[in-house]
């Protein structure tokens, strides 16, 4: 028994965010219908393929139906109305305004069933002088602050490079999931009273929310907090190491018995003793020469190994993983973050497991079925559930 079966969500919308949402709902056993347009959601078009068939899309589309229609045709909206009749969630990530111009807005759609919660993400909300502007993953990076501080000190002739997957899509995506299942348990504990609320996230304030106390900071002393590499510059030392056989591991040794462990596990216990070294405020003003001695010490060793020896004295480190390093390391098998599944499109494949584990049931357990094909779900959605009712 996974914690939202039951709950009924219909997806509208396409690429990452709103499909992230419906993914973790989905993971968590609500019954999600995605509703592709016939020719399907243009990221099925995205990143390598298999047999013909996109390979990230197994994990994007999983334990969803997938139906499809033609919003602007009057049959499509009427089977979008009644799929939304019998929902608990709408969620949608259109540029704003989209819906409403083709006759399926809030209005139209809760004058269904009142009790629709309607889950918004776009990239800079519903409202604002930025509403229309069409926006990416990228740009809520940008806006958002994030890409700012990604930069390397000192290379200020190269872009700031991205964190590597469509993070503000991904969190927008999140707080999305958060939302329709807090919007529901809300509207729930009211009984036939409740009604259900409009939700708008987006892209920009997703990734503003993670930016720690940067804006009080600023609003204080007028600070602007610079891009710092792979350190943190308030706690000393924690940055990214080179080793001897060209990869690099990660050691966060701020606490004051940590930095002790980790000053004689590198054969310089006399670090440890310094008075210049005594707290962690007192070790921010000389980064620079505890960082060399550590450095110094991993380029002796391979990241496995150095990690081996600082993992033996309690210190808090890893080297950079890589996918096969993530597929072969042992916490990976043992927690089953990594699922062998059977996907009818591309054969046998590996899905990461949904991060989240409740009582009595495991990771393969809730892959109930990966991505299925274009408009699979049809005849089941429309003849079973709906019983062509549209």
């Amino acid at each position: 028994m996974l914690p939202l079966e039951g709950l009924k969500v219909v997806e509208l919308g396409h690429y990452i965010a709103g499909p992230f949402a419906t993914r973790l709902l989905a993971d968590m056993g609500a019954e999600v219908i995605k509703v592709e347009p016939p020719e399907g959601d243009p990221i099925r078009g995205w990143g390598s393929t298999h047999n013909g068939h996109p390979v990230w899309f197994s994990i994007h589309g999983r334990n969803k139906m997938s139906v499809t229609l033609d919003l602007k045709s009057p049959e499509g909206r009427a089977r979008v109305i009644a799929l939304c009749a019998r929902a608990d969630a709408l969620v949608e990530n259109f540029r704003p305004g989209y819906l409403e111009r083709i006759g399926l807005g809030p209005l139209v759609l809760q004058a269904a069933n009142p009790r629709l919660v309607i889950a918004r993400v776009s990239g800079y909300g519903q409202d604002g002088p930025y509403r229309d502007k069409p926006a990416f993953g990228a740009i809520g990076e940008a806006m958002g602050g994030l890409r700012h501080l990604t930069a390397n000190p000192g290379q200020a002739e190269f872009p700031p490079p991205r964190c590597g997957v469509s993070i503000s899509d991904d969190l927008a995506g999140m707080y999305a999931a958060m939302a329709v299942v807090s919007a529901c348990w809300g509207r729930d504990r009211k009984g036939e009273a409740g009604r259900g609320r409009i939700v708008d996230l987006d892209l920009v304030s997703s990734v503003f929310s993670l930016m720690e106390g940067m804006l009080p900071e600023y609003g204080l002393t007028g600070a602007i907090r610079q891009p710092a590499g792979a350190a943190i510059p308030t706690a000393a030392p924690t940055n990214t190491y080179p080793c001897g056989d060209g990869k690099w591991l990660c050691v966060a040794g701020n606490s004051d018995l940590i930095f002790g462990r980790l000053m004689r596990a590198i054969g310089r216990p006399e670090l440890a003793a310094d008075p210049r070294m005594v707290n962690n405020t007192s070790r921010c003003l000389h980064v620079g020469e505890l960082d060399g001695a550590i450095a110094d010490w991993t380029r002796t060793l391979s990241a496995k190994d150095a990690q081996a020896v600082l993992e033996a004295a309690e210190v808090p480190c890893s080297r950079l993983f890589d996918m096969r390093d993530c597929v072969e390391d042992p916490h990976f098998q043992a927690r089953e973050m990594v699922i062998p599944v059977q996907d009818p499109l591309l054969g046998p494949v590996l899905h990461p497991a949904p991060p989240f584990r409740f009582d009595g049931v495991t990771p393969p357990e809730m892959v109930r079925w990966t991505a299925p094909a274009i408009g699979a779900h049809n005849e089941h959605v429309f003849g079973t559930l709906l019983g062509d009712a549209a």
